[in-house]
């Protein structure tokens, strides 16, 4: 299974959280108005500065703010801040910190590239303005019609189903 990991989806509920009010806020109040701990509300915001996705403010008037407009911040940005490139296996593109000890032998070694950049391509293509407002149908790639079954006039009958008229 694909899962998020709960820091990063914790990232971009604090990203949001910013762009709702000018100038600089708090850890402790982005943690009141998220339901997010304080802790790591603090720690997320370290990490996105660390990306520069968010920039910090030190003094009695301190806090953080964003960078950069949402519009302009991937998703994929936000989940390589924090958790690192985004990789399904350990051996896809020599991400991981450990090689795989299969590797020399393993018949599907470099098969999972193309999915993995597929992911990547779907992923970046994602603003957080996307995430805050409803996200509309993507913007490239393939479309997939909806399923029609066999024999309606859309569509053929399947070559078990047809008469011999036909």
């Amino acid at each position: 299974m694909l899962r998020l990991s709960k820091l990063a989806d914790y990232a971009v509920v604090v990203l949001v959280r910013l762009s709702h009010q000018e100038g600089v806020q708090t850890a402790p109040g982005i943690a009141a108005s998220t339901g997010i701990p304080e802790p790591t509300v603090a720690k997320v915001l370290k990490i996105l500065a660390s990306a520069e996705l968010v920039a910090s403010q030190r003094g009695a008037k301190g806090g953080y703010r964003l960078n950069r407009p949402l519009a302009l911040i991937s998703v994929t940005e936000v989940i390589s801040a924090v958790d690192g490139p985004i990789a399904l296996t350990a051996c896809v593109d020599g991400y991981g910190s450990t090689e795989c000890e299969s590797q020399s032998l393993c018949p599907m070694r470099g098969r999972w590239n193309p999915v993995n950049a597929a992911v990547q391509r779907a992923v970046a293509a994602i603003t957080l303005a996307d995430m805050q407002n409803s996200i509309p149908p993507m913007r490239a790639g393939p479309s997939i019609p909806p399923a029609v079954p066999f024999g309606t006039p859309e569509t053929p009958a399947a070559p078990d189903q047809r008469t011999a008229a036909e």
